[in-house]
């Protein structure tokens, strides 16, 4: 598993585009979208959204993309004709990816806080939230690459993925507010859960205690879908 996660690493190293996908398109979408709303209260509303929908979306499209690209190459073949197994090697691509959600989420962070996100609550727990959604995509985006064959449609399974979650997470109109049917599915999906989580941490008088309902349904479903993502885990591309 550890040498999944440094052959991985080593790869992004050398590309100067992912690393900027990666750290720092979601950090200067943040601050773009503070100075859109500068001088209005906006930005504190959806401030700390962004720090979950952001990390959620990149990592998403970038761990299927490199995962189908290493199958296509072949990369993935050779590497399961050896010991090494389907558990573990989808656990190299989670932890270095994970590594790379750290980085990114406390990038984010940072400007967020930077160009004026108010925390009333923990802020390392904010920062382990968003390393979590990130996480959250990265799972999610190796079991999408399991049903691609083309990295075009690696991409059209993001707004799959994706845009129901953005649409009913609360950041465009809060759940509550939301007719009973959209407000109960909004609760089966996980990014609902992690926005719900940062925004707490911003809240007046808010405790990492209580995120923790939000966090574990978070962190099932990142597991669950690391699982899927290893049982589904193809060789090659047909």
């Amino acid at each position: 598993m550890r040498a999944t996660a440094v052959r991985v690493l080593r790869q992004v190293r050398h590309d100067p585009r992912t690393v900027g996908l990666v750290v720092v398109v979601p950090a200067a979408l943040v601050a773009l979208m503070a100075w859109v709303y500068s001088g209005t209260p906006v930005f504190d509303r959806v401030g700390a959204p962004m720090l979950a929908l952001f990390p959620f979306t990149v990592m998403f499209l970038v761990t299927s993309l490199t995962t189908l690209r290493e199958r296509q190459s072949g990369t993935l073949e050779r590497l399961l004709t050896t010991p090494l197994s389907r558990g573990a090697l989808i656990g190299g691509y989670a932890l270095a990816f994970g590594l790379l959600a750290a980085v990114q989420a406390a990038a984010a962070t940072a400007v967020a806080l930077a160009v004026g996100l108010d925390v009333e609550g923990s802020l390392p727990a904010l920062l382990g939230v968003a390393v979590l959604v990130a996480v959250l995509g990265t799972a999610l985006g190796l079991l999408a690459s399991a049903f691609a064959t083309t990295e075009l449609q690696a991409v059209q399974f993001m707004p799959a993925f994706v845009l129901p979650q953005l649409l009913l997470c609360g950041l465009l109109r809060p759940r509550e507010d939301l007719p009973t049917g959209l407000r109960e599915l909004s609760s089966l999906l996980p990014l609902s859960h992690a926005v719900d989580a940062v925004t707490t941490l911003t809240a007046a008088g808010a405790s990492a205690a209580q995120t923790l309902g939000p966090v574990a349904v978070v962190l099932g479903f990142t597991v669950a879908a690391l699982a899927g993502g290893s049982l589904t885990l193809r060789r090659r591309t047909p």
